[in-house]
């Protein structure tokens, strides 16, 4: 196991190696490809075939061992395909002190009764979702709208709450996929209103 857990530590070393000498746009690059590969089912996984090819186009070389070191390492729920978000963070890494403080600020802006997630009720007087296309033609309540906006934060259990843990693991994905702290703090600050 020990073994196996460098030869994952050397070939994410590699892959980040190789990825730097594309400059500041190759994870972004990388992130873009992979979406593409994912576009017929939109479930943002790639099975080890459109794995493989997306680090090939992106100038990754890798052997097919290092290439299955690495999808197995990053499939964690063992089902034949890896998160490519996941991925993205794990080349990345966490966000960095500043883009975190603004990720923080804005779950704090949010979790209005400080109960550690973020529901619905949160979410009242905070977003407005009168505008919602579907509330406007009566399709949906504004809180079926709240709800799903909830949805798309990386509810991983589907309890409708948020917790700080999943908030932080979707803005890590979005991070990973903006290479500019100044472009992330702007995005933070403009869609939170934060200042």
């Amino acid at each position: 196991m020990q073994s196996q857990q460098r030869g994952v530590v050397e070939v994410l070393a590699s892959v980040r190696q190789q990825l730097e000498k594309r400059g500041a746009r190759g994870i972004r690059e990388l992130g873009r490809t992979f979406r593409a590969l994912d576009s017929f089912d939109g479930n943002k996984k790639v099975d080890p075939q459109e794995f493989a090819v997306g680090l090939r186009e992106n100038g990754v070389v890798l052997s097919s061992q290092e290439a299955s070191i690495l999808f197995r390492y990053f499939d964690k729920d063992g089902d034949g395909s890896v998160n490519f978000d996941e991925f993205l963070v794990g080349i990345r890494g966490s966000p960095n002190g500043r883009r975190q403080a603004l990720i923080d600020k804005a779950f704090l802006k949010f979790d209005r009764d400080g109960n550690g997630y973020i529901d619905a009720a949160d979410l009242r007087g905070v977003y407005n979702c009168q505008f919602h296309p579907k509330v406007q033609r009566g399709q949906m309540t504004e809180d079926q709208a709240l709800t799903e906006f909830l949805s798309s934060f990386n509810d991983r259990n589907r309890d409708g709450r948020i917790t700080k843990d999943e908030w932080d693991e979707y803005y890590a994905a979005v991070s990973s996929s903006i290479d500019n702290d100044d472009h992330f703090v702007q995005l933070m600050k403009t869609a939170w209103r934060l200042d």
